[in-house]
């Protein structure tokens, strides 16, 4: 449904132009208010329903909280209208099971611009009654009796009339007559001479007399318990406040077929006041307590805190047991019934955002505003219906300018956010949120640092702001809406307490140092605290060249476990490292690097990490972080010389990487086929250097599957003892590979534990491994191997790891080995030399023969082998043979 958009319908001189005021979607909450309004009707229909019960918990109230410019009004708008009218209700929206006339709707704005006090809602609420065309007796004496003593010589028709409430009500002209019947009525059952102001005025007395004697003539009120109490208090704001109570038993006196539910919507409820200051806010809850008959729908900013224990004292009802469907939805509150009554309304979704921008504007029937900008303005919104609003405005205003407005305008902060976020916060919650607009996640603890508080309330009363969002997962359970942190980071700022940049320079450098205890302090060592921390501590180094500090020893424990959870860092603009100015932009390139090379082809990594040891911006000791990964990535792709030479500087340098470099020379030592050299490199480096790992990739090349088991099982039940997943995962893969050649069902085993462990980590390579190894385990078998190793090839030529690429044309070697496929087997051999022509695994062309019994080529290099040439070939030999046997083929060796 879509009206006339007046405030756009005047931005523009182009008559052509139709603006409309569109709404979408919301059928969810819709669906809510239907739901929770047939259970009310169900429940006050009820035999067992008492209006007069002030005990019973209350379930009469449903909330829809946002951030500002969510379309909270209009949703509140809209549900007034659809109540009122089915004719008004949008399209999509169900039409309710109840018939219109058994729901009295009426909506009042609470916003400050709109002036309603106290005394307006609850005029605006009798009026709405008004409609049902009955008096309400005891409500209308005693708000009579408040209107004399509070507003002496002014009718109350007058007071309707200047405040626009006649006008809005149709049926608001019969209100004083309904009250003038209560009171002549009153007056005639108790025989008081005078007008009716004076039988009021004079007759309290007597008509309290006779309400507590429980006369005859006054027993159409009797039947009020709490009328005469209401009538002898003092008739001042505070009494005003529970005659709602006496109006919610007057409707529950009249006939079923001449009754109606009150559906009150409250809106702009955040201007009742702040959360210290919450007099009017104990008014209107009065009334939602009081009338227990009415159904109440609240929107507002911030959902209502009526069932916590914390405000008693501060309201008169308060806590789960009072309100049980405002129970915060968590461990702390259990909740009392299925039924949530607390809504968050959310952003809308790509499709709702296009949809509105779609009929916004349009002309001749067809949207003005083109697909391309639409798209860049739904994406930059993140579903907040303002600054879809605030867009359209922007679009006009260029359009005014003589121009067609393109994509690139709108990559625009919009100031009103700002305004529209911080306009209800304290002086302290808006040091707060700016400060955490720094953080891509907090806690209170951490938010309380950053702003520079010592004290957690300002932070704590945030967390409750709807435009902070939670999440149970992650390392810090907060976030600042998107949209609104972008806005607080990067529009103009222009209200009073604006910060300069030097104010935004001391928070960024509290959060740096927050974030450097937070994972030095870490009691746990968690890994998930180190890569929050090193994430949200590097970009803000970067952005406000904070230098490195804690951050470099942060990225050493970060890439000692080799698990490369992804650092996701925003990009700067720049497409290389010449223009960065800081250590911190070398060291976000670096371990951007590391984290992609799982993803990229190494020839990427290569050339990435190559670009930050050239730009000269890293420290000394984080120069040899890049330059070992360097060396893998070189190694991988068959720069053996230049990995070398790499491994041979971080080794030569003593730093932190020193064993790593030494396990990275035994692989290269191994590469060449100098497997003695290799052994011993391994004695050389212990646990720290993953010697049992090496000593397993020795082992299996020889063909000696029990001794690389053996190495590998040692090698993992150490990675366990000291929690090193990474390194567990990748053992347990390499186990599951020699294990395939020797035992197919074992390594059914083996591989599942590998999946299974590496499946939360990101490890490329070793996920390849594992692979092979499933093709290792069905040589022989699987008629279809030759095909599923084809697809394994394209990924591994994607990624650009050519030592895959041999070992799985290995695996297809003894595949074609056991099926004493002589052709397929020379054709392997063949690619097997061309795959290795760099001199790096060579001996995999000596393997290949030795599985089949083949005597080696003059040519062929050799490689120095643990055993000797002959004991390792009979071992390959050996475990042809034992596979044949296994597939029954019965095949003695050749």
């Amino acid at each position: 449904m879509a009206g006339r958009d007046l405030r756009t319908l005047f931005t523009s001189n182009d008559r052509s132009i139709s603006a409309n005021e569109a709404f979408t979607n919301r059928q969810a909450q819709w669906q809510a208010v239907t739901t929770c309004l047939a259970e009310h009707l169900r429940q006050v229909s009820g035999t067992g329903f008492d209006v007069e019960d002030l005990e019973s918990p209350r379930r009469n109230v449903l909330v829809f909280h946002g951030v500002g410019g969510i379309g909270k009004s209009t949703l509140s708008r809209k549900i007034e209208a659809s109540l009122t009218h089915s004719e008004h209700r949008p399209a999509q929206w169900d039409s309710p099971f109840h018939p219109e006339e058994r729901t009295l709707p009426v909506r009042i704005d609470l916003a400050r611009s709109a002036g309603t006090d106290f005394e307006r809602i609850i005029l605006t609420i009798r009026l709405a009654v008004a409609a049902l065309g009955r008096p309400m007796p005891a409500f209308d004496l005693a708000l009579r009796r408040y209107w004399e003593h509070n507003h002496p010589g002014e009718p109350i028709e007058d007071y309707l009339r200047r405040g626009g409430l006649l006008s809005r009500f149709s049926a608001a002209a019969a209100l004083p007559q309904q009250m003038q019947s209560a009171l002549g009525d009153v007056a005639q059952a108790l025989l008081l001479p005078g007008t009716v102001g004076g039988a009021l005025g004079h007759g309290v007395g007597a008509l309290v007399g006779a309400l507590r004697e429980r006369r005859q003539s006054v027993r159409a009120l009797a039947g009020c318990a709490r009328l005469a109490d209401l009538l002898e208090a003092e008739p001042d704001l505070d009494a005003l406040s529970f005659y709602p109570h006496l109006l919610a038993w007057d409707l529950a006196q009249l006939p079923a077929d001449k009754s109606a539910v009150p559906v009150i919507l409250l809106d702009t409820f955040e201007d009742t006041g702040d959360r210290t200051h919450r007099d009017f806010e104990l008014l209107l809850q009065r009334i939602v307590w009081l009338m227990p008959n009415a159904f109440f729908v609240v929107t507002g900013r911030n959902r209502l805190q009526w069932a916590e224990t914390a405000v008693e004292g501060q309201l008169d009802w308060a806590g789960p047991n009072a309100w049980p469907g405002l129970v915060p939805g968590d461990a702390a509150y259990p909740r009392a019934d299925a039924s949530a009554r607390q809504i968050l309304i959310g952003d809308f979704s790509r499709e709702d955002c296009e949809d509105y921008l779609a009929r916004r504007l349009s002309r001749d029937g067809r949207p003005l505003i083109d697909e391309p900008v639409r798209r860049i303005i739904a994406e930059r919104s993140h579903g907040l219906p303002l600054h879809l609003d605030l867009s359209v405005m922007r679009y006009l205003e260029i359009r005014r300018g003589g121009r067609q407005p393109h994509v690139a305008d709108f990559d625009h902060d919009f100031p009103a956010l700002i305004a529209r976020t911080l306009s209800d916060l304290t002086a302290e919650e808006r040091q707060v949120l700016r400060s955490v607009s720094l953080l891509s996640a907090f806690s209170v603890s951490l938010a309380t640092e950053v702003a520079g508080m010592d004290h957690d309330a300002p932070a704590l009363r945030l967390t409750e702001r709807p435009f902070i969002r939670e999440s149970a997962s992650g390392v810090w359970p907060f976030h600042v809406h998107d949209l609104i942190r972008s806005a607080i980071r990067n529009a103009d700022d222009g209200s009073d307490d604006r910060w300069s940049e030097q104010d935004w320079r001391r928070a960024a450098r509290r959060a740096f140092r927050a974030l450097g205890a937070q994972w030095r302090q870490d009691p746990r060592r968690d890994r998930a605290v180190l890569v929050g921390c090193l994430q949200q501590g590097l970009l803000l180094a970067r952005d406000f060249d904070l230098g490195l500090d804690w951050l470099a020893d942060a990225s050493f424990q970060y890439v000692a476990d080799s698990l490369w959870e992804p650092l996701a860092f925003p990009a700067t603009g720049e497409t290389s490292l010449s223009g960065r100015q800081s250590a911190a932009d070398a060291l976000v390139e670096t371990l951007s690097t590391i984290t992609r090379r799982h993803l990229e082809h190494r020839e990427r990594t290569a050339d990435r990490l190559t670009a930050v040891l050239a730009s000269g911006r890293l420290p000394d000791d984080l120069v040899e972080l890049a330059t070992y990964y360097l060396a893998k990535a070189q190694r991988d792709i068959g720069l053996t010389d230049e990995s070398r030479r790499g491994m041979q500087r971080v080794a030569s340098g003593g730093g932190r990487l020193v064993l790593a470099a030494g396990r990275g020379l035994a692989h290269l030592s191994r590469l060449s086929g100098d497997f003695p050299a290799a052994v011993e490199a391994a004695g050389r480096l212990g646990w720290e250097g993953r010697s049992r790992r090496v000593l397993g990739d020795v082992w299996w090349v020889q063909g000696d599957m029990e001794q690389a088991a053996a190495a590998y099982l040692a090698n993992r039940g150490e990675a366990e003892e000291h929690g090193a997943a990474g390194e567990t995962a990748m053992t347990q893969a390499h186990l599951a590979f020699a294990v395939a050649f020797a035992d197919p069902l074992r390594a059914d085993d083996e591989l599942d534990l590998a999946t299974r462990l590496l499946a939360p980590l990101s490890l490329r390579s070793t996920e390849m491994t594992a692979r092979i190894a499933a093709l290792v385990r069905d040589a022989g078998y699987a008629a279809d191997l030759p095909d599923r190793a084809a697809v394994l090839l394209v990924e591994i030529d994607v990624s650009g790891i050519s030592y895959a690429a041999a070992k799985l044309q290995l695996a297809l070697c003894f595949h074609h080995a056991v099926l004493d496929a002589r052709d397929d087997l020379a054709s392997g051999i063949v690619r097997l030399r061309e795959l290795t022509r760099s001199g790096d695994y060579t001996y995999y062309v000596e393997i290949a023969h030795f599985m089949a019994g083949l005597p080696l080529p003059a040519h062929t290099a050799r490689a120095r082998w643990i055993d000797g040439e002959q004991r390792t070939r009979e071992r390959w030999r050996s475990l042809v043979a034992l596979r044949r046997t296994h597939i029954g083929t019965g095949r003695p060796p050749a």
